[in-house]
């Protein structure tokens, strides 16, 4: 039986999972150097699993919060997914950032664990509202009892000027017809003791003086009914604006009624008196706040106590190494674009003194022939012949 036989350069390569790659994506690590670090591979994978979580929390926590502002959730869940992403790119960067370089560095790691602090203490408060859901809507429902009666207060206190206005009025034209009734009442009770001589007199009958006080009581009578027949239209008018008030009350109560309703902000601010008022529901809170935080640290964390590697030795190697060639590079094209430039010149100098040395002798000629045409001319003067000599022979420096 035949055996392959392979030689010790020829190992056998590892080929990780897409699971795994996903990890060390998560992880921020590079696959092309990770894979022949053997232990770092699974110190990586740890780290994308943090981030993994993170990621996952992230998402099901914006979800619900969405679903506490849109209707649909659909919606809730695409902005949910949305806002999970930006999550995830945030935690890469951080832990991307983290080396072994400025692993250990105060400055940093606090920027960075203030930053996951932040985000992890908003991201709570919605994991928070779906965990306490049924106590909140309880304490929505009290808070929102509170709230119509302050409101009926302030409405109270906003119509107290012109409702006690109204009323005083009310009361002082009451008193007016009450105090004019009595002594209608007076009268008429005078004169019925003078007729039947219970008072007055004591005489028996309708007499000079019974009649006087029945004249009397006639006139006291007739004078209420006018008073009285006078002053209904403004009781009238006064109960109108009473119940106007009344019925402006009750509308303006039923509109804010209508406003109260159950969003973050309100289950936010139940979720704050539950802790003010139970103080077992508080230790509770504070005590997952500190766990959903730390669920937003664990990348930070795991990056920053796990040790460092080959692999970050190599991915520093590597950096120095790419850093190096780049540099190297750069230099080779800076030296041919030299020599170019340099022997550019040399043969452009060249080629201007032999174009300048065969020149010579024709602008010699045509210079000669240019003085004898201005000799054969009189009305031309030397100083024009300069100048035309200037413009056609002389050569003009470049700019």
């Amino acid at each position: 039986m035949q055996q392959s036989v392979q030689s010790l350069s020829q190992r056998a390569e590892y080929e990780p999972s897409s699971f795994t790659k996903l990890l060390w994506w998560l992880s921020t690590a590079e696959k092309e150097i990770l894979v022949d670090c053997a232990v770092d591979r699974n110190r990586y994978a740890i780290t994308g699993m943090a981030v993994l979580g993170t990621w996952l929390f992230a998402t099901l926590a914006w979800t619900y919060f969405f679903s506490t502002i849109v209707t649909g959730f659909w919606l809730a869940l695409a902005l949910g997914v949305f806002m999970g992403g930006i999550i995830l790119g945030i935690d890469r960067a951080l832990i991307k950032g983290i080396t072994a370089a400025n692993k250990n560095k105060t400055i940093p790691f606090l920027f960075r664990g203030a930053l996951a602090i932040t985000i992890g203490t908003f991201m709570a408060q919605p994991a928070l509202l779906y965990l306490f859901d049924k106590e909140i809507h309880m304490q929505i429902s009290l808070d929102n009892e509170q709230k119509k009666r302050t409101k009926l207060q302030q409405l109270d206190s906003l119509y107290a000027a012109q409702k006690t206005g109204l009323l005083t009025e009310q009361k002082a034209i009451g008193l007016q017809l009450d105090n004019k009734y009595a002594e209608v009442s007076k009268s008429r009770d005078a004169f019925i003791a003078e007729t039947d001589g219970t008072g007055g007199t004591g005489k028996v009958g309708l007499r000079d003086i019974a009649r006087a006080k029945q004249n009397e009581y006639t006139r006291l009578d007739e004078a209420y009914n006018q008073l009285n027949t006078a002053m209904q239209p403004r009781m009238h008018a006064i109960d109108s604006s009473l119940a106007a008030i009344e019925t402006g009350k009750q509308a303006e109560q039923k509109k804010f009624e209508a406003l109260l309703n159950d969003g973050f902000l309100v289950r936010i601010e139940a979720l704050q008196h539950l802790i003010e008022n139970n103080s077992a529901m508080a230790f509770r809170y504070y005590l997952l706040v500190i766990l959903l935080v730390l669920i937003e640290l664990m990348p930070v964390i795991a990056k920053t106590i796990l040790p460092s590697g080959a692999y970050d030795e190599k991915v520093r190697l590597r950096e120095e190494m790419e850093k190096e060639i780049a540099y190297r590079n750069t230099k080779k094209e800076t030296d041919l674009k030299e020599l170019y430039n340099q022997l550019a010149f040399e043969q452009d100098s060249e080629f201007i003194k032999q174009f300048l040395e065969q020149a010579k002798h024709e602008r010699k000629e045509k210079m000669l022939e240019k003085l004898s045409q201005w000799k054969n001319r009189e009305d031309k003067s030397f100083d024009s012949l300069w100048l035309s000599l200037k413009k056609d022979f002389l050569t003009k420096q470049e700019n």
